[in-house]
């Protein structure tokens, strides 16, 4: 008798230990992650969303295109933009000059929940003049799915380097300086 109540209580401790390892496994594998849907299409768009926003020139706007952990690094400014908050103060300032860019050309990657997109773009820009002046830039975005929607986790700008090293004026100077 007491031989069969040692195999019982061995057994049902078997047999708990067993029910639990599934639980266990669950929590230490990986969970499976969802891809959303994502095109080369749609990742076109995001560019042309950014855009509206400044058109806007609301820098509130404008960087309620970015997630809250993105880097901006600015064609118009040495200082990497790396919060919400300094991403809208570049803004402020940016937007004075009414800026609307075309893509020249671009690569387009998807991953999952990521993408880039990278090329070069042309800005239309008024001086304090109100001259319309033209600045053509290369620039990458990398863009996360966060939260239901695709964000700039990276943005990068900077003018063509052609264009940068044949004068010895300050950046904002050569940025702004060729009337169309």
């Amino acid at each position: 008798m007491l031989l069969k109540a040692v195999f019982s209580s061995l057994s049902l401790s078997v047999l708990a230990a067993s029910l639990a390892l599934p639980s266990y496994a669950q929590e230490t594998t990986p969970r499976t992650k969802v891809c959303a849907p994502v095109s080369e299409e749609k990742i076109s768009s995001l560019f042309d969303r950014w855009n509206q926003s400044l058109a806007t020139l609301d820098p509130v706007e404008v960087a309620a295109n970015y997630s809250k952990s993105a880097v901006l690094l600015p064609t118009i400014s040495n200082t990497p933009r790396t919060t919400p908050e300094k991403i809208k103060d570049y803004f402020v300032e940016f937007l004075q000059q009414r800026p609307q860019g075309v893509i020249n050309e671009r690569t387009i990657t998807l991953g999952c929940n990521k993408a880039s997109d990278v090329g070069i773009y042309t800005f239309t820009l008024h001086n304090e003049n109100g001259e319309a002046i033209e600045a053509s830039a290369r620039y990458s975005y990398v863009y996360v799915y966060e939260n239901g929607q695709w964000l700039i986790a990276h943005h990068h700008s900077s003018l063509m380097p052609e264009v940068a090293a044949t004068s010895e004026v300050d950046i904002k100077e050569q940025y702004y300086s060729k009337p169309i």
